[in-house]
């Protein structure tokens, strides 16, 4: 009884609000990607194998402590005495303290430097993971608004073909209207099947990055301003990619581990001085050269210093450094090209976000006039002023419009993510920015029909009682006009 008044609650609150039970919105879905993505798995394991580079370096900076334990058996047969035979065990330890091994040190320098490059790179892969749930996310989101666009565009033509082909019928109009909207609604019939196809695609791959099916997600809020970012100009995002993008933080910790390398192999024709410290214990029961030795325990101490001097190796040692020279160009070179890369990345990116703003507010406008301009062709059809091809070109001009403007928004809000991560500054907070703007999914108003010419007039001919062109904007027919305003 419990489980089940819990389970009324739950969907009680899901229809209050009215958001589909199933509904994932971006946060969710980026939240669940990060659980199970494997980019983000091996980066996150690869970071751990790092890390325990730092430790083994730095054991090469400590005293190593070695035991040996031994025991013989041994018979001696000669032809001058009998054969003897005696046992002989031992035991020791030996403690060995570096005091000078300047190539150690520098290999516990550059662990420390890969465990930093390592977190880096899983910082990055974060980043990365984010940028493609997001792309997926709209994706859907998109493909979703031109479902719905189509669909509505499909049934306005239906009722334009519906209403040309009763014309006919009565005399009002040609065979060529009725021709005309077939063969626009058999286009737009073509076009939602490609459609759904192409939604059905782009919701399996944000289903495989999540890891659970995705039946519904929210959609952007229509009346949401879509703004620009902090930074208004594209020099200052420059300055920043070139300093803190993720690439270029990794390229110069790269460059640095190169730089130590060299000192690493040059430290190849250093000494190397180590403290030594040995103890045995030993017992025997050889009695070949004295009775009174018979039995004897020994145990013995050493302390000192074990110097060690490479004198010739052939040319290794200067060989790799060599080698460890031109690596460390190299990295310099690497350097160079992620900062270039990154300066380049922001600079596009941020002329995107720009551009795309301007054509957020261009298709804004376009679309408002294109309602207008529709609603002017239905007037003037229902007038007789306009003919059928008129209202359809108008009705595409509309859909195509408010489908565009779908995707520049959502190519905004991707170009500021990307944006940021260019510069090194994308997380999970910027996904809760954009998850504000979201809402549950609202289908598309469905469009009224086109009103048809008044009887017994043809088009291109004004109606009986009315003046071509004159009319109350707006209006069909005494009643208000509805604007056709799917998603």
């Amino acid at each position: 009884m419990r489980r089940r008044l819990i389970a009324l609650a739950l969907a009680a609150a899901f229809a209050s609000t009215g958001v589909p039970a199933g509904a994932t919105d971006l946060l969710a879905a980026v939240r669940a990607a990060a659980e199970i993505d494997p980019v983000v798995a091996s980066a996150r394991a690869q970071l751990a194998a790092t890390q325990e580079r730092v430790p083994q370096a730095r054991a090469g900076l400590g005293p190593t402590v070695n035991a040996t334990a031994n025991a013989n058996f041994t018979v001696i047969d000669t032809t001058v005495a009998p054969t003897r035979d005696f046992d002989s065990q031992s035991l020791g330890m030996l403690a060995s303290i570096p005091l000078y091994r300047p190539a150690n040190r520098e290999v516990l320098a550059q662990s420390e430097l890969s465990a930093r490059l390592a977190e880096l790179q899983l910082a990055q892969a974060r980043q990365d993971l984010i940028l493609r749930v997001s792309t997926a996310y709209f994706d859907v989101l998109a493909a979703q608004d031109s479902l719905a666009v189509v669909r509505a565009q499909k049934r306005a033509f239906t009722e334009q073909y519906e209403s040309a082909r009763r014309n006919f019928e009565v005399g009002t109009a040609t065979i060529t209207d009725q021709q005309e909207a077939q063969s626009r609604l058999d286009l737009t019939r073509a076009q939602e099947a490609a459609i759904e196809n192409d939604l059905e695609v782009k919701r399996a791959l944000l289903s495989q990055l999540v890891g659970k099916p995705v039946p519904e997600t929210y959609s952007l809020r229509r009346d949401v301003p879509v703004l620009g970012p902090e930074a208004t100009r594209e020099g200052e995002w420059a300055q920043i990619a070139r300093t803190q993008n993720y690439a270029v933080r990794q390229a110069e910790l790269a460059g640095e581990i190169a730089k130590r390398e060299i000192e690493r192999q040059r430290f190849g024709h250093r000494p190397t001085v180590d403290a030594i410290a040995q103890g045995t214990y030993g017992r025997s029961t050889n009695a070949a050269t004295s009775a009174a030795l018979a039995g004897v325990r020994t145990a013995t101490g050493v302390l000192g210093l074990q110097f060690a001097m490479p004198v010739y190796s052939g040319g290794l040692i200067d060989a790799r450094v060599r080698e460890a020279i031109a690596l460390q160009d190299k990295s310099q070179f690497d350097l160079d090209n992620a900062r270039r890369t990154a300066e380049q990345g922001a600079r596009q990116t941020f002329l995107g976000v720009k551009s795309g703003l301007e054509q957020v507010r261009a298709l804004e406008a376009a679309q408002k006039s294109s309602q207008l301009a529709l609603e002017s062709n239905q007037l003037g059809y229902q007038v007789g002023v306009r003919i059928n091809i008129d209202v359809l070109n108008a009705a595409q001009q509309l859909f195509s419009t408010q489908r565009d403007l779908a995707r520049a928004r959502y190519d905004v809000l991707l170009n500021g993510l990307r944006l940021r991560n260019t510069a090194g500054d994308l997380s999970e907070a910027d996904v809760e920015r954009i998850n504000g703007l979201l809402e549950p999914y609202r289908p598309p108003e469905p469009p009224k029909p086109a009103p048809s010419p008044s009887g017994g007039s043809r088009p291109g001919a004004a109606a009986p009682g009315a003046a071509p062109g004159v009319g109350t904007p707006g209006t069909r027919g005494g009643r208000s006009a509805q604007p056709i305003a799917p998603r």
